[in-house]
């Protein structure tokens, strides 16, 4: 009795999630057919936490700040200005930046039906291809969170590492793509876009920066920042170390089938790429409309003659914070403005250029 009790309350429990399904499904269709859409954005820029959603709101505005429910205590407005370009902000992290993607994109205050984002923030970057204020566009997501992890002390022989792919028996095998957020692939015609408009600029440097680069013996971690195109790795936990950074270099070549190549480390932008996936199947969003930039705060590993540890410890000392705030602006402003002024060639799409 007690055994059929809980089945029957089952099929009522499955019956309810049917309806609800159902219910949301016809929500979606409504929102997708009703005119009623909220406030048109061309612009949504992502920010993750206050300095880098300051840049912006410091050089865009006047603004209207615009409460939205859901986003983060900490950052619960949407600031737009009169050229329908908008800054939010997340919160850090993953869980912050799922959260807050997904307040912002089910919000009936806003239609982002055909908005650009700009996922752009600061982040960690390998040496061998970036340098302390250097500002890279990406073309491939890829978390480094998602792996199995061994006691580096006991790896088996052979190994150079203890990270492996979850449901792998080697650190070279490609796993499983079991939680569809390992990876994620971005407009590639988008990315060369930004890169083209923004390749130019000048970027903002310090002697702060020039004299912790100088002790990097080689380019371009030695050389003056420049805008460039390399992938960026999400992993809530921050690391330093030239072993760590080559396991996140051949990593990223795994996930991407040897078509990426990492440059920047950071902690959010696949939590937010998968909340901007979800409102795409709900047709609020359009996935091929998504450019990411990072810029380089701090090396990801050590020079020669210093500790991994000197080098997370004191990251700051390396002058790169400062930069890389200023030439988020400098580099992605080129794109933002290039959509907002000349909305008649991108509300279709990226045009041809």
């Amino acid at each position: 009795m007690h055994t059929r009790t809980i089945a029957s309350l089952g099929a009522i429990a499955l019956t309810a999630c049917a309806t609800t399904a159902s219910v949301a499904q016809d929500n979606d269709a409504a929102f997708a057919e009703s005119g009623a859409h909220g406030r048109h954005v061309k612009v949504m820029i992502i920010s993750m936490f206050a300095p880098e959603g300051q840049v912006w709101l410091d050089h865009l505005g006047p603004w209207e700040a615009i409460p939205v429910a859901g986003l983060s205590p900490d950052y619960p407005d949407v600031h737009c200005n009169k050229q329908d370009i908008c800054v939010m902000t997340t919160g850090m992290g993953h869980a912050n930046a799922a959260a807050s993607t997904m307040a912002l994109t089910f919000s009936p205050r806003f239609d982002l039906r055909h908005t650009y984002f700009m996922i752009a923030g600061i982040a960690g970057i390998d040496p061998a291809q970036g340098t302390l204020g250097s500002a890279a566009w990406a073309k491939y997501l890829v978390d480094f969170g998602i792996q199995w992890e061994l006691d580096a002390r006991e790896i088996p022989p052979g190994w150079n590492t203890g990270y492996l792919g979850i449901n792998t028996t080697s650190p070279t095998q490609k796993p499983p793509l079991d939680y569809k957020t390992e990876v994620f692939q971005l407009n590639a015609k988008l990315a060369d876009a930004a890169y083209a408009l923004s390749h130019n600029v000048v970027l903002t440097d310090s002697a702060q920066a020039q004299a912790a680069r100088a002790k990097y013996a080689y380019a371009p971690a030695n050389r003056p920042p420049s805008v460039i195109q390399c992938d960026t790795l999400a992993g809530d936990t921050w690391f330093s170390g030239t072993d760590l950074g080559q396991r996140a270099r051949d990593w990223t070549k795994i996930m991407t089938d040897g078509k990426g190549t990492y440059c920047t480390t950071q902690q959010e932008d696949n939590a937010t790429y998968e909340a901007l996936t979800r409102a795409a199947n709900a047709h609020r969003v359009d996935l091929s409309r998504v450019a990411v930039l990072r810029t380089g705060s701090d090396f990801d590993r050590p020079y020669d003659g210093q500790t991994s540890a000197d080098n997370l410890l004191n990251y700051q000392a390396q002058g790169g914070f400062p930069l890389a705030i200023a030439n988020l602006y400098l580099t992605g402003n080129s794109l933002v403005q290039e959509i907002a002024m000349h909305w008649g060639q991108w509300r279709n799409g990226v045009p041809q250029r």
